[in-house]
């Protein structure tokens, strides 16, 4: 039963790491703001009028943390991916490679028109798999590190910014019989 997506997901995602972590990154942020969102609404201990605050807020929340996240790891796997195409980085069988080939490759290395995903079709076999392999690992680690900048720096000022933003208009237009203690 589960073989056939399992498969599926094997197959997307053996060749690039890298865009498997962003999609399940940015699936995992949006199911636990969901969850957030669903246990803020169903929590009968917290009153109506703090809901009226709370939900905005981590909708809020969750819009900061699944946009960051998203635009963030995505971009900065797009950016290290152009920049092993383009030959800028390359494992050393790879820079061999074009520095024997200078006639051929050596005043387009480095330019965006440069495809090496190209050349590299035509090549052996072992010489691909390292290519392969070296951008799978590159890209990996960059959005690996992306991730980590946008979810312990990025988000965090994002959200606070946004928060800060929607609780002084709550407060400024908040009913005056309003308590701030929370029944638990």
């Amino acid at each position: 039963m589960l073989k056939s997506p399992l498969e599926w997901v094997y197959k997307k995602f053996k060749e690039d790491t890298a865009h498997m972590l962003v999609v399940t990154g940015t699936a995992g942020w949006a199911l636990s703001s969901a969850a957030q969102l669903l246990g803020l609404q169903m929590n009968s201990k917290i009153p109506t009028e703090q809901k009226k605050y709370l939900i905005p807020q981590e909708f809020f929340d969750a819009v900061a943390n699944i946009g960051a996240f998203f635009v963030i790891t995505a971009s900065c796997k797009k950016l290290i991916s152009k920049l092993v195409t383009t030959g800028k980085f390359a494992p050393q069988k790879v820079r061999d490679f074009l520095n024997k080939n200078k006639d051929l490759y050596g005043d387009k290395v480095g330019k965006l028109s440069f495809n090496l995903d190209e050349v590299m079709k035509s090549q052996p076999e072992s010489l691909k798999q390292s290519y392969d392999a070296y951008k799978n690992h590159v890209t990996t680690l960059g959005t690996v590190g992306a991730g980590i900048l946008s979810a312990n720096i990025v988000t965090p000022i994002v959200r606070n910014s946004l928060a800060s933003r929607a609780q002084n208009k709550y407060l400024n237009n908040k009913p005056a019989n309003y308590s701030t203690g929370m029944k638990i």
